[in-house]
């Protein structure tokens, strides 16, 4: 059951009094404090409910926790409670009304937005805060020596994934009132929490009002439905009262434009609702006079004000004017223009917000509705926009176009800025996931007002009445036999014996520490560990551990003022030989328990928590990155995971950065640490993560791809090749079973961050460490290895942004993207890269497994245009033009210079035959048998010439669309397939349409049809393939399964093979209508796909540049090989029993051979896909492939380039 309430916490002083400069004890009251969590429900070893979010203390309490000498004041308004909300989304936060200081400075220098799909998968939380001043624990007060009778700050919250703050806040105040309540309760309070954290239901969109009782107060939440607005339980009355229109506006295009914001009020404003990272709430008592508040939007409600030092681009017109006159007629209906006045003005109407009508829900309603009208006019047509291409990017130019033609004005700047807006793009990425039926209410506004209807009809109905369920405690009242349970202050929860032990031990040792920090001078730790053995067995259990918890902390605070006096070295000091960078050195590696190592580590990031930029100088940056090499080195000796773990990740924090201002993080310069490159550190750290954030109420495929990502991030950061890091997250992946949409997450992250990490920094080079200590092959093959890499410290470091990732020079750039992993998805396939007799088998590659012999490339002269279709010509069809001879056999091609060509190979020197003409634009496709070639076009026709005597036969035409797929069949037919949706069967001895034998909902892009049984299979861009029985009349099988546009198909027999822009293939049978298989792991759509008929094996070919091969075994479908010799998109694949052609877009092409007498060989558990070996491949030109054909019976392959030239390459030669 999901419920409302996620968890109750309670957070404030605990027994490791610690300032948030980081350093230990109470050092009086003027001095502010970490908060910590005190207690929660559910507690944090329940095994079924997560716990909550580590920085949930420091986000309710970010000024920290203060101590007083008195409690609640009813004559002191300062001391009274304070209630605000916070928005914690991911690991940024935004935070209501009471917010400090330091927050404060940290929001201003740098506050990152957060990432739009953590709304997606739920890591959005909502709590409702109460601070209050609560007497200081006995045991901690004696512990620390605080004086007696003192307060401290303490907040008890509530937080949920619901976004109902006025529900929840009433819930936590109903609490809090029967905590202080001089009659009582009937229940020990944490019974009453645990009782509504863990009773009352999530309620059903739209359909349900979940009733609770907090003792005798009944309270109600219920959620709007999931088709209307988004749920906002707020008001907007304080915005609208305290700022006027203009300024209304202007903060709206802030908000718009992803601008930090900063709110100020004295009162009046009793929320911030922040859903974005980039918003605050401040006192306006606070002074910011000392701040810098470079690029700060400051809002003053206390005096209408609004001020920045970058200018707020305004809203274009016409949409401003529309805009504010809806906003005024909302805000005043009284008023009217003067124009139109037909009595005196009377001036107390527009003092008035909404005439006379209090501020209410449906004013809100109105005011969102207004904006969404807005949004609907800005972007009028803007899907029209959104290139149909394997990325579905939006052209924001080319509506920026549009819109000025339309406007006859310059681009405005507010609409260019927008559109890069993280906002725009989430808005893009959701509405392209939805089918034409479910648009989002900013399409069904748009429909609406291009409609004439009211805005209104596209909300839900609200007519129905929602279920009310109602939830009762039964233990009220029974309890004691009316006995009452009052407080003096906010109770404890009750402690586990081991809570409580370590509590104990915390205390004992922070009074020891107190105690010697009078009397002595803290000793080395090899000083503590020569003390006589009969000192310590005249210690108890409890005082020994006391003794070392107080070495501990003797050696952190050395640690912890010797790194504080490090960052304030001065610009002329060295910081490699201060006294403080020695000291850390001979703490680290002279200590043996690896305290010094641990504590370093401990001590970065405590400083970080406490609001440290992690920004670095040069000189600091080098000394840091030193220190923290050499604790995760002596880490890995001791396997001190728990160091090296921390240590990473406080790494991708600091950085410096150059005279161009890009960023260097320290992360990157430890990729000599062998440890990056060990499996089971990895699998720790995974297990370790998961621990730390696992969660039953989320799906845990999509939990174990977000730790997946975090790991991903940081082997990126580290500088791990494309190839070791996905081999890494594979392996992992697979073990935990997330299936192949996640995998197609995974993969598109990590190819994506590799992109951006080459053009920012350039390519490392990385020392090829063997992994045989995990018992697995190197992920990196010697044969295959670059030898031609840059050194480590890449000149990309030096570039600005601009660049690095615009450069033309894409080389560096694909690099990341192509090198794809040579290993399968299935865990054990790693059984592949070693032969039958335990011995490493070489790569493709390898100088031993090619055949060092001339090949015979030729180049193909004769079309003006782009080469778009090529076909080829078996030895079969041309017997009657050429005879049998044995190289015999033609290529045709299709040109965007409206021409088909027949080119014949044996001809050396005059290869072209024949020119075709009668198209008037582009030729799509072509076939032929032994006496006609047919082709199809752009023009929307289809036309079939004689192949001997090159006449025009006939012109078929019939088809709405482009001509996409054409296919000669027996019998004098044709069979074409077009955009419109449709495939035709045509008869050319009478010129006319058979019948249309298949209709898709949108463009056909690929066909296959099996002539002997009359089973057609056709599919394209609406996602569905589709099987029909041509002969039986009927449509036998939709296929639904994939989300992108299938790109290619292959069928034999009954199994058919599809591949699409999802990045995925799939294995469907085609007389059951079932998929059998989804083929994952490509980092890019997969254009073609073959199937091997002998051997049940599948070949696919993506975007990626990648080869694989897939075996079909009892157990499923895996993959058992992978090549990666080009370096662009995989074109064509064409198999036949013993020989393989591939073609790709970098006119790259490839010939593989599988030798007879290994057929015979081949066991039921031999890998058989795995036979095909690399036999060889020609020198590589300049040029762009828009198309490929093979030859497999005379060994010939065939690709046609952008340039119009064909390049025909032959392998004959000692065949």
């Amino acid at each position: 059951m999901a419920r409302i309430f996620e968890y109750f916490v309670v957070c404030g002083i605990g027994p490791e009094i610690r300032t948030l400069d980081g350093n230990r004890g109470f050092h009086g009251t003027g001095v502010m404090y970490l908060s910590s969590l005190l207690d929660q429900f559910p507690p944090p070893n329940h095994s079924l409910y997560p716990p909550p979010p580590p920085q949930l203390s420091t986000c309710v309490l970010p000024a920290g926790v203060e101590f007083y000498s008195s409690g609640f004041d009813a004559n002191d308004a300062s001391t009274s409670p304070r209630s605000y909300p916070i928005v914690l989304t991911g690991a940024t936060l935004s935070k209501g009304k009471r917010t400090s200081l330091g927050a404060l400075k940290s929001a201003i220098r740098g506050v990152a937005i957060c990432p739009s799909s953590f709304e997606g998968d739920g890591s959005k939380i909502y709590v409702s805060c109460i601070a209050f001043r609560d007497p200081v624990s006995e045991d901690i007060a004696e512990a620390y020596h605080i004086p007696a009778n003192s307060f401290a700050d303490k907040c008890i919250c509530l937080v949920s994934r619901l976004p109902s703050f006025r529900a929840i806040r009433s819930a936590l105040e109903e609490l809090f009132l029967l905590c202080f309540s001089p009659n009582g309760s009937s229940k020990p309070l944490w019974d009453v929490i645990a009782h509504i954290v863990s009773n009352v239901p999530l309620p059903n969109p739209g359909k349900d009002r979940v009733l609770f009782a907090i003792e005798n107060c009944l309270l109600s939440v219920e959620a709007p439905p999931k088709d209307g607005l988004p749920h906002a339980d707020i008001s907007f009355q304080p915005l609208v009262q305290c700022l006027d229109v203009d300024n209304l506006i202007k903060l709206f295009v802030a908000v718009l434009l992803e601008r930090r914001i900063l709110l100020r009020s004295n009162n009046g404003v009793d929320y911030i609702d922040a859903p974005t990272p980039y918003m605050m709430g401040l006192h306006s008592g606070v002074d910011t006079s000392g701040l810098t508040m470079e690029g700060v939007v400051v809002v003053d409600l206390e005096y209408n004000r609004i001020t920045t030092s970058e200018e707020i681009p305004p809203i274009p017109e016409p949409e401003r004017s529309s805009l504010r006159e809806e906003i005024m007629q909302l805000l005043y209906p009284n008023v009217v223009g003067i124009d139109q006045m037909d009595g005196p003005y009377n001036a107390s109407e527009k003092s008035s917000i909404c005439g006379n009508k209090p501020w209410g829900e449906d004013h809100d309603l109105k005011l969102r509705l207004i904006f969404l009208k807005f949004f609907a006019s800005l972007l009028s047509g803007y899907r029209n926009f959104i290139e149909n291409t394997a990325s579905q990017v939006f052209n924001t130019q080319a509506f920026l176009r549009r819109r000025s033609r339309s406007t006859n004005q310059p681009s405005e700047p507010m609409i260019t800025q927008f559109l890069e807006s993280n906002g725009f793009l989430d808005h893009l990425e959701r509405g392209l996931g939805s089918g034409e039926n479910n648009n989002n209410l900013l399409d069904k506004l748009q429909d609406a007002i291009g409609r004439g209807q009211n805005p209104i009809s596209i909300l839900p109905s609200s007519l129905v009445e929602p279920e009310i369920i109602t939830i009762s405690d039964p233990d009220v009242g029974i309890s004691g036999s009316g006995a009452k349970y009052t407080y003096d202050r906010f109770p404890s929860n009750i402690r586990t014996e081991e809570q409580e032990e370590k509590r104990r031990q915390i205390l004992a040792a922070a009074s020891g520490a107190f105690q010697y920090s009078g009397k002595h001078t803290p000793s080395s730790p090899s000083i503590l560990a020569g003390k006589s053995s009969k000192a310590e067995k005249s210690l108890s259990p409890l005082e020994r551990a006391a003794e070392r918890e107080l070495m501990v902390l003797d050696i952190k605070v050395k640690l912890q003022g010797l790194w504080l006096r490090l960052l304030k070295l001065g610009a002329t000091d060295d910081p490699l030989s201060s006294f403080e960078y020695g000291t850390i050195l001979a703490m680290i590696e002279s200590d043996a328990e690896g305290i010094g190592g641990s504590g370093f580590v401990e001590c970065i990031r405590e400083h970080i928590h406490s609001g440290w930029h992690c920004l670095l100088t040069q000189e600091q940056f080098i000394a840091v990155k030193e220190l923290l090499k050499t604790a995760i080195s002596r880490a890995t000796s001791r396997n001190d995971v728990m160091t090296i773990r921390d240590a990473l990740e406080v790494s991708a924090e600091m950085y410096k950065k150059d005279a161009n201002n890009v960023s260097d993080y320290i992360q990157r310069h430890l990729i000599s640490i062998s440890i990056w490159e060990e499996l089971r550190f990895w699998e720790g750290y995974f297990d370790y993560l998961m621990e730390r954030s696992s969660s039953n109420s989320t799906n845990y495929a999509s939990l174990v791809t977000t730790q997946l990502i975090v790991m991903a991030s940081h082997m990126v950061g580290l500088g791990l090749s494309d190839t070791d890091a996905w081999y890494l997250i594979e392996t992992i992946a697979d073990k935990n079973n997330i299936g192949y949409k996640q995998f197609i997450k995974l993969r598109g992250f990590l190819s994506h961050t590799q992109q951006l990490r080459v053009a920012y920094w350039g390519i490392s080079s990385i020392k090829a460490q063997s992994m045989s200590s995990l018992g697995l092959a190197s992920p990196r093959s010697k044969e295959v290895m670059d030898g031609n890499q840059p050194p480590a410290e890449a000149s990309g470091v030096g570039r600005s942004w601009v660049q690095s990732m615009f450069s033309r020079d894409t080389s560096s750039r694909s690099n990341s993207f192509s090198r794809v992993r040579r290993w399968a998805s299935d865990s054990g396939s790693s059984a592949s890269a070693t032969n039958e007799n335990g011995t490493p088998r070489k790569h493709d590659l390898s100088a031993a497994g090619q055949k060092r012999i001339q090949t015979n490339v030729r180049i193909l002269r004769g079309h003006s245009g782009a080469v778009t279709a090529l076909h080829c010509v078996t030895r079969r069809e041309v017997w009657d033009l050429v005879g049998d001879r044995e190289d015999a056999g033609l290529f045709i091609s299709g040109s965007t210079d409206c021409s088909v060509k027949i080119w014949d190979p044996s001809l050396r020197g005059s290869e072209l035959r024949a020119t075709l003409k009668g198209h008037t634009r582009t030729i799509r496709a072509i076939s032929s048998d032994r006496l006609k070639v047919v082709s199809g076009s752009d023009d929307q026709s289809i036309l079939v010439w004689d192949k001997q005597t090159t006449q025009l036969l006939e012109e078929l035409k019939g088809h709405d669309g482009q001509v996409s797929c054409v296919r000669m069949l027996s019998g004098e037919r044709v069979l074409t397939a077009a955009h419109d949706g449709t495939v035709k069967m045509w008869d050319v001895r009478t010129d006319t349409c058979v019948a249309t034998v298949g209709r898709c909902s949108s463009a056909v892009i690929c066909m296959e049809y099996d002539d002997s049984t009359g089973i057609l299979a056709a599919a394209g861009r609406d996602v569905v393939a589709n099987i029909w029985d041509i002969r039986a009349g009927r449509q036998m099988h939709k296929l639904l399964g994939h989300t992108k546009w299938i790109r290619s198909m292959r069928m034999v027999g009954d199994t058919l093979v599809t591949g699409s822009d999802d990045w995925t293939a799939r294995a469907w049978s085609v007389s059951q209508g079932t998929c059998e298989a989804v083929l994952a792991c490509h980092a890019g759509p997969i254009l073609c796909v073959e199937y091997s008929p002998l051997d049940r094996g599948i070949i696919t070919g993506s975007i990626d540049g990648l080869l694989r091969f897939w075996e079909n075994e009892e157990g499923g479908i895996r993959c058992i090989k992978n090549v990666t010799i080009h370096t662009a998109a995989v074109l064509s694949i064409s198999a036949g029993e013993h020989w393989l052609g591939i073609g790709a877009a970098d006119n790259s092409m490839s010939l593989f051979h599988r030798p007879q007498e290994r057929l015979g060989s081949f066991s039921s558990t031999s890998l058989k896909m795995a036979g095909w070996q690399l036999y060889r491949t020609p020198p590589r030109t300049a040029a762009v492939v828009r198309c490929v054909a093979s030859d497999l019976e005379r060994k010939r392959i065939c690709s046609g380039g952008r340039n119009g030239l064909l390049r025909l390459w032959e392998a004959t030669i000692n065949i």
